[in-house]
């Protein structure tokens, strides 16, 4: 039978209860590192408020981890929404962004960067993976094309993409050392280290693609009933489709540039918050973000504890961490047609 759902009027407060989790690890990531910092040290260098921290430490929350704690935010939540809206899309609970083919497309817009253009830098490397992915998907589509944009076909021209990408990459990686070096550290999957001018910018486009979701919400849920059924309630199903695929791009493209290809976000959170935010698109859209947020910054927080004072990498952890825990809600809760 399928998974129990929350009750409407016990989601707010589930909302809440996880918005109260992601600042207790927001503060967990300011304060902990290879250097220890006191929590009211912390509230101190940002608010101001009590006692003058340390200027060490000032320095390094502000320059350093804070920068690190909203890029795991954005790209969690990025990843989060991106998976939900995916699901939706295809009608399919185990589909995964990378599905459309945006990482292989943003992996070979960086290494082409690299290689072939001579860009250097993270700055750069986000620009070019941007690039990437919002290239892919419009390759997708346009293999996709037809009468309509099935979800079914959408699937395979994304797969062979990604297919016959990946292995265009690999051969470019392979005959250029210096290159395999880089898109090593970058395909890992990291947010430590990343330069401090990609933070406003990941804001501002994973912000305004999640507007987006949640203001095409409805249109997603008639989507859900069938093309006809859809037709029938008076929405334009090509033209959603199209919108909220531009959506996944923007959120999958920007996460994917800032941080490196990171998987099991966006294909395990959408399950949880499905379980929590029911039918309705808004609701699992917002859940969704929280959600992926939460467990993307909790696994970087996570990867610094294990291997104190060096770290692992988020990219590692969530695998490490997503695996199981798809596993888990995937046994638990019995995957039924979207």
């Amino acid at each position: 039978m399928p998974a129990a759902r929350l009750p409407a009027r016990a989601r707010p407060w589930a909302l809440a209860a996880l918005a109260g989790l992601v600042v207790a690890v927001v503060l967990a990531s300011l304060a902990i590192g290879a250097r220890a910092v006191p929590v009211a040290d912390v509230v101190a260098a940002l608010t101001g408020w009590g006692p003058a921290p340390d200027h060490t430490d000032e320095v390094v929350i502000r320059t350093l981890r804070l920068p690190r704690t909203v890029l795991g935010l954005v790209v969690g939540a990025a990843l989060g929404v991106a998976g939900a809206l995916v699901q939706a899309l295809t009608r399919n609970p185990l589909a995964d962004p990378g599905i459309l083919g945006v990482n292989a497309g943003a992996a070979l817009m960086v290494v082409l960067a690299l290689t072939v253009l001579g860009w250097s830098g993270t700055a750069a490397t986000a620009g070019a993976g941007m690039i990437g992915a919002l290239l892919a998907v419009l390759v997708v589509l346009g293999l996709a094309a037809g009468r309509s944009v099935s979800p079914l076909r959408l699937i395979l021209a994304g797969t062979a993409f990604a297919a016959a990408i990946s292995g265009v990459t690999s051969a470019l990686v392979l005959v250029d050392a210096g290159t395999l070096d880089q898109v090593r550290f970058w395909s890992i999957g990291s947010i430590s280290g990343r330069d401090d001018a990609l933070v406003w910018p990941a804001i501002a486009v994973v912000g305004v693609a999640v507007l987006v979701g949640l203001a095409l919400a409805g249109p997603l849920d008639t989507l859900g009933l069938g093309d006809e059924m859809a037709t029938s309630l008076g929405t334009a199903v090509v033209r959603t489709r199209l919108a909220l695929l531009l959506t996944v791009s923007l959120l999958c493209g920007t996460a994917t540039a800032v941080a490196g290809p990171i998987g099991f976000v966006g294909l395990a959170v959408p399950l949880l918050a499905r379980t929590l935010g029911g039918g309705d698109a808004r609701w699992l859209l917002l859940f969704s973000a929280v959600l992926g947020a939460l467990l993307l910054l909790g696994a970087d927080v996570a990867g610094r504890l294990l291997a104190r004072p060096a770290e692992i990498e988020v990219g590692v952890v969530v695998a490490l961490v997503g695996a199981p825990l798809f596993v888990l809600v995937a046994r638990r809760h019995r995957l039924v047609r979207l």
